[in-house]
């Protein structure tokens, strides 16, 4: 324990003070007043009533190179951030580079300093404090952390006991708390500390702090906004959260109940608008919290104990801090986390289901697999449940670039501190990303319309399609889907649960190579003779370049083109659907219709394009888009909004620079060649189809190609039980829908073809 916290104060009268501020640095006084402190004297010192300077006398047993960082720290917070009004030390007459001068009492040699006078009052009541200074006190202590972040010396390293990584080491100071029931409640917050904050400290951030940000030092304006930071006296090299801790025991002093957490919330907001927190800071916070709130109470009743200090004004704050680690206590560590911003302990998987199911009402699609997952965090390919089992995620494609890029999260996270409005302002994100997207396509395809998901791209591009063409038809293939508005709905058979659809919509079947089937163009022919026959000539036709609700298919590209060029003949726009196809999917191309050589007249793209952020795009020709001038506006609030622009903008960026096209080809080579091998094994599977990252895998009853919905829904649940994660699509359900996120490399593939083997395995003969 450092001896200053066991030494006595000097002893000084007022007029002591204002002579020695004469004596030692030249400045004539005729009072002072005694400000109070813990360990040292503090005086305001004046001349004709006017303050002239703070004048401070050091404890006996001060280290004076202690006192040298202090003056070190304070100039330098002040280079780094002028504005933050840090008091000052006064450099000695005749010694320029010394800000102390020695004073002795007859026994003890002490080290005196002058500061300036700075404005504002001191020692404010916290309780006084309005929601707009609590979240100002927050930017403030997060300000003058940053701004000691590149200081740093010697004599930081030490322990003091008000710093809270020491906080196990008050134990013994235990039996110096009179009061049994407070002795209890400080012991159990140690125990806390040691189970929970101990082992995590050295993973948390660390620099010089100044450890004593509170009401007791800083000065204040009228709004009770802080003017001025006076005491370095405590400052240590330890985390982060050792300032946050004293800043909140301070500041919610006296609120109790969800007053107590709602007045900390504000403050942690203003702090994490200079300083945002890591996930596991934000998850300490409570118990750091209390942590401090006990050393205020086993620190005070040790040094009155002592003698070493007055007992009411060591005590003045032992009741607040008391009432605090209460309230924590009654609402339990992991309440309290989640209110403080921390990750909230998910609910029981069963017990969540059914909240689920009460508040998402019957027509939202159900859970997938017989057990849901309950997911708790993810990375890469794959994903963590509530119980810290491990997934390989082979379905998603709307994490394209892999769960929680870093590239992406720091982009959106970066924006979202920046600006966050829409596209009646001016702003670089979504310009560039609407210059990015155009580069991209065929040079007809020139204008950029920014939304937020795939069906309200869908959605517009039909809305344009019939403004341009003045007709009202669309086509589809008969188990495609293309989103959940009124309008596209209408084009998504996968949706059309009684299996009718409406007058305007026809559909045609794709070509299935593995039985043989509508190889030819007539199944679209026919499709539109039969709109056409209804009245309805054809505005649109839709088509996802991978068929992925349909059950998956590498279309040839001569196929495509001739669907495309009899669509054109009958003057339909074409819908480039690239929700599913497109941001690289196919391993060959950026665009799935790329594969195709067409042009089409709409690209519309969703999921994927933000890495799960919700952002979309219609790409489209000028020409198009003018159809609509003078009769409708076209506008979305959040569309093209800067963080989901930047979120865009990374994930093309990695698509670049990780080489996700050669990877995606690569893999998904080496993926079908090992499930056609397994396919040699397992009569089950019957087709393996698909390019790139998108595969098909048809189950269906051995001997045969009639499909086998039941087995297929089997095996996807078996893969879930072996950590891997897969859907089903198709008409009759029994295709494997293997769409990883594109970070899926060949050392997943034998991760999923031994989960498949012997989940296939596991199925009864049939």
């Amino acid at each position: 324990m450092e001896k200053i916290l066991q030494a006595s104060r000097p002893r000084l009268s007022p007029s002591d003070a204002a002579s020695l501020l004469g004596e030692l640095f030249g400045v004539a006084a005729d009072d002072a007043r005694d400000l109070g402190s813990e360990r040292d004297q503090a005086f305001l010192v004046l001349s004709a009533g006017s303050p002239v300077s703070v004048l401070k006398v050091s404890n006996p047993a001060e280290d004076p190179e202690v006192l040298d960082m202090e003056a070190a720290a304070a100039r330098h917070v002040h280079r780094m951030d002028p504005e933050l009004g840090v008091a000052l030390p006064w450099a000695v007459p005749g010694a320029p580079d010394t800000c102390r001068a020695a004073w002795s009492d007859g026994e003890n040699v002490c080290w005196v300093r002058a500061y300036d006078v700075l404005p504002g009052t001191g020692r404010v009541s916290a309780t006084t404090l309005d929601d707009r200074a609590l979240r100002a006190w927050g930017s403030t202590s997060a300000r003058l952390g940053r701004a000691l972040r590149g200081f740093t010396h010697p004599k930081a390293h030490r322990t003091m006991l008000w710093d809270v990584q020491h906080t196990a080491r008050t134990r013994e100071l235990l039996v110096h708390v009179p009061d049994r029931d407070r002795r209890a409640t400080v012991e159990r917050v140690i125990d806390r500390f040691e189970e929970v904050v101990a082992p995590a400290w050295p993973r948390l951030r660390a620099q010089v702090v100044h450890c004593d940000f509170t009401v007791d030092n800083a000065l204040t304006a009228a709004d009770g906004t802080v003017t001025g930071i006076v005491d370095f006296g405590d400052m240590s090299h330890a985390t982060l959260l050792t300032d946050l801790a004293s800043l909140l025991e301070s500041l919610v002093c006296g609120r109790t109940g969800e007053e107590m957490f709602r007045a900390a919330r504000l403050v942690l907001d203003g702090y994490e608008q200079v300083t945002p927190l890591e996930p596991e800071e934000a998850d300490l916070i409570a118990e750091v919290w209390a942590a401090r709130a006990a050393l205020n109470i086993v620190i005070s009743e040790w040094r009155v104990a002592q003698g070493l200090e007055d007992p009411v004004f060591a005590r003045r704050y032992n009741d607040p801090a008391a009432a605090t680690i209460a309230s924590l206590e009654e609402v339990g560590w992991n309440e309290a986390r989640r209110r403080l911003g921390g990750r909230r302990i998910e609910a029981p998987t069963a017990g969540l289901a059914r909240r689920r199911d009460a508040v998402f009402g019957p027509a939202a699609e159900p859970l997938s697999y017989r057990e849901p997952l309950h997911v708790a965090s993810a990375e890469g390919v794959w994903i963590t449940d509530v119980a810290g089992r491990r997934y390989l995620d082979c379905y998603n494609n709307v994490p394209c670039v892999g769960h929680a890029h870093p590239r992406v999260t720091a982009a959106i996270s970066r924006q979202a501190r920046r600006i966050n409005t829409h596209t009646r302002y001016l702003s670089e994100p979504a310009v560039e990303l609407a210059e990015r997207l155009v580069a991209s396509c065929p040079p007809g395809l020139d204008t950029v319309l920014l939304v937020n998901s795939g069906s309200e791209a869908n959605d517009l591009a039909w809305r344009l399609a019939r403004a341009a063409t003045g007709r009202d038809g669309a086509l589809c293939t008969d188990f495609a889907y293309h989103g959940l508005t009124e309008a596209v709905a209408a084009v998504s058979p996968e949706v059309w649960l009684d299996g009718r659809g409406p007058d305007h919509v026809e559909t045609w079947t794709p070509p299935d190579p593995y039985r043989g089937t509508a190889l030819g163009e007539e199944s679209f022919e026919a499709a539109l003779e039969r709109l056409m026959a209804r009245g309805h000539e054809p505005a649109a036709v839709y088509l996802d370049a991978l068929l992925t609700s349909d059950g998956v298919a590498d279309l040839a590209p001569e196929h495509v083109r001739a669907l495309h060029r009899r669509a054109k003949a009958a003057g339909a726009l074409w819908i480039a659907d690239e929700v599913q196809s497109g941001h690289g999917r196919t391993g060959e191309t950026l665009w799935g219709f790329s594969r195709f050589g067409i042009e089409p007249d709409f690209v519309t793209l969703g999921k994927p394009m933000g890495n799960g952020h919700p952002v979309a795009a219609v790409i489209t020709r000028s020409d198009i888009v003018r159809a609509t001038v003078g009769q409708s506006l076209i506008f979305s609030t959040f569309g093209g909004n800067p963080v989901s622009a930047a979120a865009a903008l990374a994930v093309l960026d990695v698509i670049d620079d990780e080489r996700v096209l050669d990877r995606v080809r690569h893999t998904g080579e080496t993926l079908r060649t090992a499930l056609r091998e397994l396919a040699g094994r397992h009569p089950a599977i019957g087709d393996v189809r698909g390019v790139g990252l998108a595969v098909g895998v048809e189950i269906v009853h051995p001997g045969g190609t009639q499909p086998d919905r039941a087995t297929a829904v089997n095996v996807r649940d078996g893969l879930r039980g072996r950590g891997v994660l897969v859907g089903t699509t198709g008409r009759a359900g029994n295709v494997l829908k293997v769409r990883p996120p594109l970070a899926f490399t060949d050392r997943e593939v034998p991760v999923f073809i031994d989960a498949l083997d012997a989940a296939l395995a596991d199925q009864p003969d049939r």
